[in-house]
């Protein structure tokens, strides 16, 4: 079956989110909201969330899930705030808790702060399956960049996150703490194992030299012919040196520390002060 896939592109973050349909009815899912942020301001703002949510309701589709394929760390979550007003369950990878454990040390998080993955609504393991309208949906775990990291494939279409950009632009990073090259190579041959006509939709495109436009969906066969990282057969040695050596030279995402304490929490601020006042932490060396 061929899902409805409408693409909202946030050039702020090179962010895709995406709504995705049934064809046979109204149910829907949101794929990577994008809860806009100005760093230096501290400020929030919906815009990009909004114009989700107006698109929904001009259909008068039916958010059955907003699904996040691991936890951002180059953008802010909108998952509750779609909620509120479309309804769904918010799900992720059941390593969540590794994630969590991991960065409430770095950014000393208390014991209040649940471990557990109980602020999602759904923890999907691998080889899950869902449903949206009469569509399945199934779970493949894909960690690499994160340990946490899932790619949805849902029909003809897989939604893989950070785990494999356009062919042009390679495969994801694997320094943040809990990440692999050598579980990427592997993770990104069951994307591969797919059918080569299924089609592929990206977390992110950054406009690879030479490409003038963005772009955010290619397929199976595509990303095994071209694919400047992982195509024409390269080896599991040769990837992860390459893969290695690429993310020693690459900085820290400009979000990375506002991204994680939200994304950790499926999108919720810290808890605020006895002042009903929030406020994120920047841990020191940490990074």
């Amino acid at each position: 079956m061929t899902p409805e896939v409408t693409a909202f592109f946030d050039e702020a973050t090179n962010t895709i989110s995406y709504v995705l349909r049934d064809p046979g009815g109204s149910a829907c899912a949101v794929i990577d909201s994008v809860l806009d942020f100005d760093y230096a301001s501290g400020r929030t703002d919906t815009r990009s969330a909004d114009a989700i949510v107006e698109f929904v309701r001009d259909k008068g589709w039916r958010v059955a899930w907003l699904l996040e394929t691991h936890v951002h760390a180059d953008h802010l979550s909108a998952a509750p705030y779609l909620q509120e007003r479309l309804g769904g369950r918010i799900g992720i990878g059941e390593r969540i808790t590794q994630v969590q454990d991991t960065f409430g040390k770095v950014f000393n998080e208390g014991t209040e702060f649940q471990r557990d993955g109980s602020q999602f609504d759904q923890l999907f393991e691998d080889g899950d399956s869902f449903t949206i309208g009469q569509l399945r949906g199934d779970v493949v775990h894909t960690p690499g960049h994160t340990p946490a990291c899932l790619t949805y494939v849902i029909g003809d279409a897989a939604f893989v996150g950070d785990t494999l950009f356009m062919p042009d632009f390679g495969t994801a990073r694997c320094d943040f703490p809990g990440g692999s090259s050598a579980q990427l190579f592997a993770s990104i041959q069951k994307i591969l194992a797919l059918p080569e006509e299924t089609r592929i939709f990206v977390g992110h495109d950054y406009k690879a030299p030479g490409r003038d436009e963005y772009a955010w969906e290619t397929t199976v066969g595509a990303q095994k012919a071209r694919n400047v990282h992982i195509g024409a057969g390269r080896t599991a040695e040769e990837f992860v040196q390459m893969r290695d050596a690429r993310d020693a030279t690459l900085a820290m995402p400009r979000l990375i520390i506002p991204s994680l304490q939200v994304n950790m929490r499926a999108g919720q601020m810290p808890e605020p002060d006895a002042q009903g006042d929030v406020f994120l932490k920047v841990p020191v060396n940490k990074l």
